[in-house]
């Protein structure tokens, strides 16, 4: 789910909780969790917008290091995909 998250900052930019849960489809108290743990490791960043009325607005975007952790993701499941189909056994016809 950490890297669904990743994944939905990486292609819409910086997004609110709300859009967040549903782009990434994961419940709230679990968001604010998982975006603590990427926080906490420079993998996300909270920002402050300026919101029409005098408040602000908190949104989160992915850092460098979060578009790393996303390359790194793909590139470790292609390994593992080639070394799951060279472990198969060979099908006889």
């Amino acid at each position: 789910m950490r890297i669904d998250i990743l994944k939905a900052l990486a292609r819409h930019g910086p997004l609110k909780l709300t859009h967040i849960m549903y782009k990434a489809n994961v419940n709230c108290i679990v968001l604010k969790q998982y975006l603590g743990f990427l926080t906490e490791h420079n993998l996300v960043k909270e920002q402050t917008l300026p919101k029409k009325r005098d408040n602000t607005r908190a949104v989160y975007a992915i850092t460098k290091g979060g578009i790393t952790a996303i390359r790194s993701f793909r590139e470790l499941n292609i390994v593992l995909q080639i070394t799951e189909e060279a472990n198969k056994p060979a099908l006889l016809y």
